[in-house]
């Protein structure tokens, strides 16, 4: 099944947003740690509303922790991706794994990841919202791959 990991989200509106996606596409959300925020900070769940009560999530302490959770290739959805969502080819087990709001993920990461995949913009412009982002990455991964929700 696909999955949407959560790299240090520092913004708790968007990862309320994230949460909400997860759950209404029913696809499951790691979220790794540390947080740029109290994780029960009030604004996730205002962000979330009761979807949040539909959602799987897995809370990992660390990037270590993330790795040695479950299977499936990496694809990090980034500004720097050698090819478009729409090009490559998804798989059902993908984790899709979002950047910080503030700093996308770390060089080291961009090398442990199995794919880094962009989604195409101008170029007059910096990057699309993180939470857009993995919206546009996850319905693409359950389109592709038919595990869209009926």
């Amino acid at each position: 099944m696909i999955r949407l990991a959560l790299f240090q989200p520092d913004i708790p509106q968007n990862a309320g947003a994230m949460m909400r996606l997860a759950a209404c596409m029913g696809v499951p959300l790691d979220l790794i740690e540390p947080c740029g925020f109290p994780f029960d900070d009030q604004r996730v769940r205002r962000a979330g509303m009761d979807y949040i009560d539909h959602l799987e999530i897995v809370r990992h302490a660390s990037w270590d922790r993330f790795r040695e959770f479950g299977s499936g290739r990496l694809v990090l959805l980034t500004t720097a991706g050698d090819v478009t969502h729409a090009d490559f080819n998804f798989a059902p087990d993908d984790r899709i794994l979002v950047g910080r709001e503030s700093a996308g993920v770390p060089p080291e990461i961009h090398r442990q990841a199995d794919a880094r995949v962009r989604i195409p913009m101008r170029a007059s412009v910096r990057s699309i919202n993180v939470a857009q982002a993995a919206a546009i990455g996850i319905a693409e991964a359950l389109r592709q791959t038919g595990q869209l929700p009926q």
